[in-house]
Order: C-alpha cells, then structure tokens, then sequence
C-alpha cells in the first residue's frame, strides 16, 4: 500500500514539473515572438518589404499558438474527474491541432498577399536596408528559440511542445529566406521579395498541414507505431500464467498511451487467480512501458475473437443449472457447481455431499448414470461428479 502511495506522490512531483517547464518555456517564446512582431512589421513597413511583413505575421500567429499551448498546459494538468475519467491529456492535442490550423490560415494569406503585390511589381517602392538586418537578428532570435524549446519537449515527451518548437524552427528558416528575398530586391531583383514571401507561405502552411494531420490521428484514435506495441506485447505474453495473446489495442493520450488486452488463461482455474494474472499483466507493462498511462487486461479463457462462438450462445446459469435436475434424477441436491464455458459448449462440475448419497449408491455408479443420459444434450459436454465431505 504504501508503495502505490508513493508511487502517486513521484508522479504528482513529475506533473507539477512538467508543467513549471511548459509553462517557463511558452513564456520565453511569447516574450521573444513579441519583441519580433514589433520589429519585424515595424521595420517591414517603414522598408516597404513584404517578406518582412510576413515573417512579423508568423511571429504573430506563434504568439497565439504560444498562448493556446499555456491554456492547454493549465488544463491538460487536471487529474481525471467524472467528466474526463481519462485526465484531460487531450487539451493537448487539440491545441496541437489548433496550432495547425492557424499555420495554414496564415501561410495562406501570406501567399495570397504576395501573389497580389507580384503583379504589380511597377507601383511597388523599393526595399530599404533596414529589413535586411532586423530579418538577419530574427533568424538568429528564431534559431535560439527551436533549440531551446526542442530540448525541453523531447526531456518532457511533449508533442505540442515538440510542435510548438518546429514551430519556431519554420519561422527561422523563414526568416531565412526572408533575408535571401531582401538581398535579392536590394541587388535590383525587385520581384526577390514578393517571391520569398510567397516561399515563407508554403513553409507555413506545409507545418500547419503536418502538425494538424499527427493531432487528428491522435483524436481519431490511431495506435503506438509497430516496434512499440510489439514490445507491450512481447511484455504480456511473457507474463507467467498467460497462455496467450489475441487482441491488443493501443491509442493515443497526449504523451502517453492507453492499452486493452484480451490474454487467455488456463479455462479452468479460478476467477481470483485469474485477476491476479491480469494484474500482474498490468503491473509488467506500466513497469516496463514508460509511455503507458494504463492497461486494461480482458481474461479469456479461449480464443474468442469469432463472434459467433462461445459462451454468448449458450444460457445463463440459472437455466443450465434447470437442464442438469433431469440428468442428476436420484442424486442429493448439489452443493457446488462450477461451468465451464468453452468452445460453444458448457463443462459442469458438481460436489456432492458425500454423506447424502443414497444407501448402496457410490460415485463411479453414479457418474456412469449421468454419463448415459448426458449422450447428445444439446448443451452439455460433460458432467462430473466430485463427493465432499460435509462439515461438522
């Protein structure tokens, strides 16, 4: 008990960490974005560049991307509730998604812009120096702030931190191209600078297009890649106690993973020591899969992965036990009956109290009597007979 108890407050540590770093991260990005923004649109408009201008609408849309990733963090750090029994990992990925969405919007209009002002190359004033140094300091700015966050999103397994790093890593080399357009423009190629900035447009909307495809399939509950979920199940068959393996599911959560498992057991022990099995199936992979948040471990005691077979056919309990009066005629009420459903058909096991035999009757007689009346029961396979000795 204790060490469940101490396993809950590292995890409560590591979640009150990583979301301090989320959160110092983020703020680190606003505070350069906006230094940038103002820099770039100012300086883009007083130098007539339009690439510039662009780089500063990318530097913007970053900000509000920073902002969704803070409002994501505070909520995504909720422990699970009544409304969210799986925590609230996925604030996570609709920010990432919502992260893309805003990338192609504002690639989108970018390369809508500079189509217009390319054919209109004549009325345009010519680009100023300026522009020149200010998209030279935001490729450094930009550079520094990838590495930074990137570092931090990988340490703390963090897709949308990891998104949001690229994000800044796209910007740079926008910022890039961007201070190639305005060379180009100031060496007297007027069109550079308009035909960078459509190029900064299709670098955004491409890791918009990106980012927002990797959230949905997380939203649409796409699994581990191969090489991860033969690992879990490599951990599960190696389980002592389970005889198989014939269904394994994994999805998506944020940063971690959720996984069902259907393990067939020996069909004849008992329900406890098969929740013990299940259990101890559980505990391996969480041991051993730090990307598993929980296993859900389903007992077969069979393969039943056709729907048509198996213990869904046949009659519940009370009903079978009404189809085994006629072929215990004779005999004292049971004391025990254990079922066993398999292969579409129902095993019985009954105890006997040894002492409520009939005078003369013994156990094998009695077996061979049910045994001959069993022949072709449209339920039953077998029945066997077991005495007990009654307390005292």
């Amino acid at each position: 008990m204790g060490k469940g108890l101490h396993h809950h407050h590292d995890t409560h540590a590591s979640e009150s960490s990583r979301h301090r770093l989320t959160r110092r991260s983020t703020w680190v990005s606003v505070a350069v974005n906006l230094v940038l923004v103002v820099g770039q649109v100012g300086a883009g408009l007083v130098a007539h560049s339009q690439s510039l201008v662009a780089d500063g609408l990318h530097s913007l849309s970053d900000m509000v991307c920073d902002f969704i990733v803070l409002l994501a963090a505070h909520h995504s750090r909720n422990p699970a509730d009544l409304a969210h029994p799986y925590g609230h990992g996925r604030y996570e990925t609709a920010a990432s998604l919502a992260l893309g969405v805003i990338l192609a919007l504002t690639g989108g209009g970018i390369i809508y812009a500079a189509a217009m002002k390319l054919q209109n190359l004549g009325a345009a004033p010519p680009v100023g120096l300026l522009a020149l140094w200010i998209a030279l300091a935001s490729l450094v700015a930009k550079e520094g702030l990838f590495r930074y966050m990137l570092r931090i999103g990988e340490r703390l397994r963090s897709p949308m931190l990891v998104a949001n790093a690229w994000h800044a890593r796209s910007d740079a080399a926008s910022s890039l191209v961007v201070a190639a357009g305005i060379g180009g423009s100031l060496a007297g190629f007027a069109f550079a600078d308009s035909v960078a900035a459509v190029i900064v447009g299709f670098m955004i909307v491409r890791m918009g297009v990106v980012f927002a495809w990797e959230a949905l399939q997380e939203l649409i509950d796409a699994g581990l890649d191969l090489d991860q979920v033969d690992a879990i199940r490599q951990t599960i068959v190696d389980t002592p106690g389970v005889l198989g393996l014939h269904e394994l599911r994994t999805r998506r959560m944020a940063q971690r993973a959720l996984v069902d498992a259907h393990v067939q057991v020996d069909p004849r022990i008992s329900v406890s020591e098969g929740h013990r099995i299940a259990e101890s199936a559980r505990s391996r992979v969480l041991k051993a899969h730090a990307a598993v948040l929980d296993v859900l471990v389903h007992i077969d005691p069979e393969d039943d992965l056709d729907p048509d077979e198996g213990a869904r056919r046949m009659p519940a309990r009370a009903a079978l036990l009404a189809e085994l009066d006629p072929l215990l005629a004779g005999l004292p009420k049971p004391r025990r009956v254990v079922l066993h459903y398999l292969r579409g058909r129902v095993e019985a096991e009954v105890f006997l109290d040894h002492d409520s035999l009939p005078p003369g009757t013994d156990l094998v007689a009695a077996q061979q009597i049910v045994s001959r009346r069993l022949a072709g029961h449209r339920y039953f396979d077998a029945v066997s007979l077991n005495g007990i000795v009654a307390p005292n």
